[in-house]
């Protein structure tokens, strides 16, 4: 469990970390704080592997605050200014969620926070996705591919699939990048689902996907390690 709590100045904002929280299985919100100083206090006594850090606050400000915590300490702020994004990043926060924050951008940086913290520790089994109104919980493991359209990506699992708005730049992210390889503009596979290779076309379970000529060369290669073909 990555143990966090929240710092910002607005109530509000706070309530929709707490609402995301609570959605992430290996996420323990243990508080929320109006003030950065009463976190301080708190952060001397309960150490916490992670820091949700609104950057514009009365006090003192996020970017100020972040180097009072301890080194080891992955910071994510949060906030509704895009331009303080290069300063976040030069004191090397793990990562920038923008308000409003949406729980699909949310989870990503729990991800990235979790690999971050647990190098050696098991992978995520799943995601959230939003469909429509819906959160969908999608197996990382029955993921037979992406499919990219539009505005909108597709999850085909073997017995469903999940549609969300999303970028395909966002799902490659959010996905073991030792797993999943993307072999067309529109679509990324699952490397432990791939039965059978054609000219044009990679067999993904039981369903055809169009191989891209720009990916071809990359994928036989990766699949010549998995497979161990000379």
């Amino acid at each position: 469990m990555l143990k966090a709590i929240a710092i910002d100045d607005e109530p509000m904002a706070l309530e929709v970390i707490k609402a995301h929280a609570k959605k992430v299985t290996f996420l323990d919100l243990q508080e929320t704080f109006v003030s950065a100083m009463e976190a301080l206090d708190f952060l001397k006594k309960n150490p916490c592997d992670m820091v949700f850090l609104d950057i514009n606050m009365p006090d003192i400000t996020g970017l100020d605050f972040s180097q009072l915590l301890p080194k080891n300490t992955a910071i994510i702020f949060t906030t509704a200014y895009s331009q303080y994004a290069v300063d976040a990043f030069n004191i090397n926060a793990l990562d920038y969620l923008l308000k409003p924050i949406d729980f699909s951008r949310f989870m990503k940086a729990c991800q990235k926070a979790y690999e971050s913290i647990n190098e050696e520790a098991p992978k995520i089994p799943y995601l959230f996705v939003k469909d429509g109104y819906d959160l969908v919980r999608v197996s990382i493991e029955n993921i037979l591919f992406v499919e990219s359209k539009g505005n909108y990506l597709t999850f085909k699992e073997s017995d469903k699939k999940t549609v969300t708005r999303m970028t395909m730049t966002e799902a490659i992210e959010m996905l073991p990048k030792s797993e999943f390889f993307r072999v067309h503009k529109s679509f990324v596979i699952n490397l432990n689902h791939v039965k059978k290779i054609e000219r044009h076309q990679v067999w993904v379970g039981a369903e055809a996907v169009p191989i891209a000529a720009n990916y071809r060369d990359d994928l036989m290669e990766v699949l010549k390690k998995i497979w161990m073909v000379k």
